[in-house]
């Protein structure tokens, strides 16, 4: 059944499978689609500053965040080895600190103490490191939500306004009721081995507890807004574009 996969998108396990399923391909996608909304809020636009955002961002999040993440007990039961894992991580990572490096130089310095604060959280968190200190809901927000906006407005306008801030803020609210969804669908999916219990409606009658009753709407609502902010994103480049 598809509610056994650790993830609605998690392939078979093996093989080329695995390092898709690795990607968290809707999530890596809303996320990067942050940095779009915020490159395409800034006063002026380059696509080609654009492309080198979400590149980083793509290595940062999508491939080294994520590797790290299957390092600590393989979430997403691929069979990836621990050592392709540190290699993806270290790759993915370095890469998208020399792509925040170059421009910190051919656009802006202020993008420099980004870089490395984002380099340090996207390990500090996928590992818990600090006891965990950085592994909670509100600094999953800043991350993954407000932290990519800002930099993509920063990339475009080489400076932060009260605007760029308060967009900001919409995405990492966004990302709080994204994580708080998300939680209980992987709680359901990884942890809970069997569910029991009814439900009493009003008319009488009885419904069953089952996981697909425990995750159902948490899910549907997660693939709506992913879509919805994908959607947001896609629009207002075009809009920048034409």
């Amino acid at each position: 059944m598809s509610e056994s996969r650790p993830a609605f998108y998690a392939l078979e396990p093996g093989g080329w499978r695995d390092y898709l399923t690795l990607l968290h391909a809707p999530y890596t996608l809303w996320h990067l689609s942050y940095v779009a909304i915020g490159a395409a809020l800034a006063p002026h636009f380059e696509s080609n500053r654009l492309l080198v955002a979400l590149a980083a961002f793509f290595l940062a999040v999508g491939i080294g965040a994520h590797a790290l993440d299957e390092l600590k007990g393989h979430p997403l039961q691929t069979r990836i080895s621990d050592c392709s894992l540190i290699w993806l991580s270290v790759i993915a990572i370095g890469g998208a600190v020399a792509l925040g490096v170059y421009g910190s130089i051919a656009y802006t310095p202020w993008l420099a103490p980004l870089v490395a604060v984002g380099a340090f959280i996207v390990v500090a968190y996928n590992l818990e490191l600090f006891g965990g200190a950085f592994h909670s809901d509100l600094w999953f927000a800043v991350d993954w939500g407000a932290f990519p906006l800002l930099v993509g407005y920063l990339a475009m306008a080489e400076r932060i306004s009260l605007g760029a801030v308060v967009a900001a803020a919409f995405a990492g609210f966004l990302s709080l009721a994204q994580r708080h969804l998300s939680t209980q669908v992987r709680a359901v999916r990884r942890r809970v081995v069997s569910v029991s219990g009814t439900l009493e409606l009003a008319d009488g009658s009885r419904e069953p507890v089952t996981q697909v009753t425990l995750i159902k709407a948490p899910e549907a609502a997660l693939r709506a807004m992913t879509l919805a902010v994908i959607s947001l994103a896609v629009g207002l480049v075009l809009l920048r574009l034409t």
